[in-house]
């Protein structure tokens, strides 16, 4: 995994799929909430693998620049690709915030996959709800998981749902309450809740 700066979590016994999730912007793979999310998929019996975007390959701080997007999505089909080798079963992808949009935009853009997954989908920038980052989600065609909090000021819940119902495959919102756009929560076990989600859409 050396060659998409990841890192793999790996389940007792025989792997039944793949997750590949990056980080959000200003974020990298060491972000805890990946960290978690890894855990908890490979506690599952899942291969799970974080990864950095090729922008933070190449500066260690900071939010990538307007120029990344076409490199980050070319670095996110590799990432996928490489994950792939690691075991069969089902494959799925994601992030956090610019990461999970740029894996759902990539997916719009024909990227296979069985199932996506998507933490604090960033809907606008805050204080900007005209400015909708909606409009490849209908071209979206997998199961898709969103995993948002209630407080989160790049798109609240009632934002989120209309959003969702863009895509023309099944979802799920996980709300969870009260948190912002990091997710952090006191009162649920966010990780869980998510990968449950998953599997119960995946069947």
């Amino acid at each position: 995994m050396d060659d998409i700066a990841g890192v793999v979590h790996r389940p007792d016994g025989r792997p039944q799929g793949v997750v590949a999730l990056t980080h959000g912007a200003g974020g990298s793979r060491e972000a805890p909430l990946l960290q978690a999310i890894c855990e908890e998929w490979a506690r599952r019996g899942w291969v799970a693998v974080r990864y950095n975007l090729p922008y933070r390959r190449r500066r260690p701080k900071g939010p990538p620049p307007r120029s990344a997007a076409v490199a980050d999505l070319a670095g996110i089909v590799e990432a996928v690709a490489a994950v792939r080798t690691l075991a069969d079963g089902p494959v799925i992808a994601g992030g956090h915030s610019y990461g999970g949009r740029l894996t759902s935009m990539a997916t719009s853009e024909g990227l296979t996959l069985d199932l996506l997954t998507l933490f604090s989908y960033p809907l606008h920038s805050p204080g900007k709800p005209e400015r909708a980052r909606t409009e490849h989600l209908p071209n979206i065609s997998v199961p898709t998981v969103f995993t948002h909090g209630t407080a989160d000021p790049f798109g609240s819940i009632d934002e989120l749902r209309p959003a969702a119902a863009l895509i023309p495959a099944p979802t799920t919102i996980v709300e969870v309450t009260g948190a912002r756009h990091d997710l952090a929560s006191k009162k649920i076990d966010v990780p869980r809740a998510a990968v449950d989600a998953a599997l119960e859409l995946l069947g």
